[in-house]
């Protein structure tokens, strides 16, 4: 079903109940993501991983979250505690009803999710090669599954801004690899997304505040027609009034986390 959400009233972080939650609201519980890297011949990738509680013989949905461009560096920390709202996928009320693997890896200082211009305001062209940490994310992508109880079939992936391009480039790039995607306040190689067959594969639900100065809200409702386009399965929900921080709203929606983990290959 394609859906498209436009509040009619303006929406703000006092009127949703979260106030200034995002930045340490799960502080007491970062120090459950182990400090991980992963190393290849192709460079390094630091990451934090939360791995649940595991019983023998099950497997279990993984999250991939993508970080904004103030997170990057070498600390392997503030991708965790530079904006953690998205810990309420497996923190929160609804997430905590589920048991999932979640890695943040930290994209490092000078390189981006995807190498392209963030200044254009319609569209960019996906390039021929993942950037550094793109092409890292996916060789430990591939390393869990072959080591952890990953389930194949449940694998979603969500990132805001910089992360927000970044989840776009990784659907485009590994459609294969993905249950479902949640992209906040990014923008996307709009022809590819409205002619990559295997996107039809792929629940997406996208999040951008309307009051953006930063990454223009017209990124998003691009997107959202591409991939229309396409005959994805794609909803879109706008913050009338929000800026830039659209994914403290957009990990708070009602619903959000039930949606997330109901998603499975199988089902397609």
């Amino acid at each position: 079903m394609k859906k498209l959400f436009l509040s009619l009233a303006a929406v703000t972080l006092a009127v949703l109940g979260i106030g200034n939650v995002g930045a340490a609201e799960f502080a007491e519980r970062h120090d459950e993501l182990e400090k991980c890297q992963w190393t290849s011949p192709n460079g390094t990738l630091l990451y934090r991983k939360f791995t649940p509680e595991l019983k023998p013989g099950e497997k279990y949905p993984l999250i991939i979250f993508l970080h904004g461009a103030g997170e990057r560096g070498e600390n392997n920390v503030t991708q965790v505690t530079g904006q953690d709202a998205f810990l309420n996928l497996i923190f929160g009320e609804e997430g905590a009803k589920y048991s999932a693997y979640l890695i943040a890896p930290q994209c490092p200082n000078g390189k981006k999710w995807c190498e392209v211009d963030w200044g254009k305001p319609d569209s960019h062209v996906t390039p021929e090669e993942p950037s550094y940490a793109m092409k890292l994310l996916h060789e430990l992508l591939q390393d869990m599954k072959a080591k952890d109880q990953i389930d194949p079939n449940r694998i979603y992936v969500t990132g805001l801004s910089m992360g927000g391009y970044g989840t776009y480039d990784f659907i485009i790039r590994y459609p294969e690899e993905v249950a479902a995607a949640m992209p906040i306040c990014g923008g996307a190689d709009n022809e590819k997304l409205a002619s990559t067959p295997e996107l039809k594969n792929i629940p997406i639900w996208i999040f951008h505040g309307g009051a953006d100065g930063v990454v223009k809200t017209q990124r998003s409702r691009n997107a959202f027609e591409a991939l229309r386009k396409n005959g994805c399965d794609v909803q879109y929900t706008e913050f009338p009034g929000v800026g830039h921080n659209s994914w403290m709203p957009a990990y708070h929606t009602k619903g959000v986390a039930d949606w997330l983990f109901s998603q499975s290959k199988n089902k397609k």
